[in-house]
């Protein structure tokens, strides 16, 4: 690279992420396929509209690729093209749950997601989102007592105030999510029914989480958590009487945006190839393993973890409560100066601010394509413990 300052910066974040423990539930590291298909020359074609329907010429190669990566994306989750669509355009996660709502609510609309603090995300009708400035959310949150989600609860908030929309899947829940349960509250109320599985979707693709599709009418995900691709995002809508495929289609474009990035199309398609393998599959079963050792390591150690425990990659600590007297950001300034990065997070029922919570989130997707197994767990247990520990005398 002739970029000298470009290129020093980038051989140091290659080396930062070589040497550090990554353990943000949010982050993966790809394989060198999609990395060499992200910086492929399809970043040079503008392919404003879809295929077979383009506003510029010379499309031909870009409209295989595209749909390619559609037809992995319905295999990967055992969809059938009649039944379901899939848009594989959208930017990321937030950009594809706001064109689902744009697509599908009315000005006004309501949309019942999970408090942020509970572990919902902004994009779910948070005030401090567009989603929660032009919606507004009817905001739900786990049983205070289980800190799981409560059914029962969910459909008497449901009956109460009759959201048009209701969201399920999460950036910071531990457990598996009932989605029949969601879909008969949906139906009794005559809410659409919406997962957003960016967390989990590479579970869902190894079989490790039950699938959302038989129950919902959306499903959205971003593609590069525990799906391993490059960041990109992917809406999933029923080809029904409702037209909700078509609907979404245009707000994407051309509601929100123009030409999609084609170099991000084409690493999702190799990353969903990928998924599809038996090695993903066992990768999943590695990551899940993993997840459920440190949480309960760091459990037998004395360190809450919120719920009890996990189902999936990812889990809370609470680093203040039980007088240990850490705030999350500390918690994760300390694990940071150490090689260990995390994020702070809130709790269910936090009395913190969300700039300094009680919390850190940890997730096990990243360290699990690194090699990493449950012996390594305990290990990495017992850093964390020692640690943080430290901190609390400090």
């Amino acid at each position: 690279m002739k970029d000298i300052k470009i290129s020093k910066l980038l051989n140091q974040e290659k080396l930062r992420q070589e040497k550090c423990i990554n353990l943000i539930a949010s982050e993966n590291t790809v394989s060198e396929d999609v990395l060499k298909a992200l910086g492929s020359e399809t970043t040079n074609k503008y392919a404003e509209g879809y295929p077979g329907a383009r506003y510029y010429g010379g499309n031909e190669i870009i409209d295989e690729i595209e749909l390619l990566a559609q037809e992995r994306a319905l295999l990967l989750f055992g969809l059938s093209e009649k039944k379901w669509g899939v848009n594989v355009q959208a930017l990321s996660g937030s950009p594809a749950n706001l064109a689902v709502f744009g697509a599908l609510l009315p000005k006004g609309g309501k949309i019942m997601g999970m408090k942020l603090a509970s572990g919902g995300h902004l994009t779910h009708g948070h005030p401090v989102s567009f989603s929660g400035m032009f919606w507004k959310q009817i905001p739900y949150e786990v049983d205070k007592k289980t800190e799981v989600l409560n059914y029962d609860d969910l459909l008497a908030l449901a009956k109460k105030e009759k959201p048009d929309l209701i969201i399920a899947g999460y950036s910071a829940y531990p457990r598996k999510i009932n989605f029949k349960k969601f879909r008969e509250i949906a139906d009794e109320v005559g809410a659409l029914f919406m997962v957003d599985m960016a967390h989990i979707a590479g579970l869902v693709a190894a079989g490790e989480h039950p699938s959302p599709f038989k129950y919902a009418d959306i499903v959205t995900t971003t593609t590069h958590k525990t799906l391993r691709g490059p960041r990109g995002g992917m809406i999933f809508a029923r080809k029904d009487a409702r037209s909700l495929f078509d609907k979404i289609n245009k707000a994407i474009f051309p509601g929100m945006q123009g030409g999609p990035h084609m170099n991000q199309i084409a690493a999702v398609a190799v990353a969903l190839k990928e998924a599809s393998s038996s090695s993903f599959k066992k990768y999943i079963q590695g990551v899940i393993e993993n997840s459920k050792v440190l949480s309960s390591e760091l459990a037998a150690k004395g360190w809450r973890i919120t719920s009890g425990g996990t189902d999936n990659h990812v889990f809370l600590v609470d680093v203040w409560k039980d007088g240990k007297g850490l705030s999350g950001k500390k918690a994760s300034e300390l694990l940071e100066k150490n090689g260990i990065i995390v994020n702070m997070n809130t709790i269910p029922f936090d009395t913190r601010s969300p700039f300094n919570p009680s919390g850190i989130r940890i997730g096990t997707a990243a360290v699990t394509t690194a090699g990493m197994n449950k012996k390594d767990m305990k290990e990495l247990a017992s850093t964390i413990d020692t640690i943080l520990t430290s901190g609390i005398s400090s």
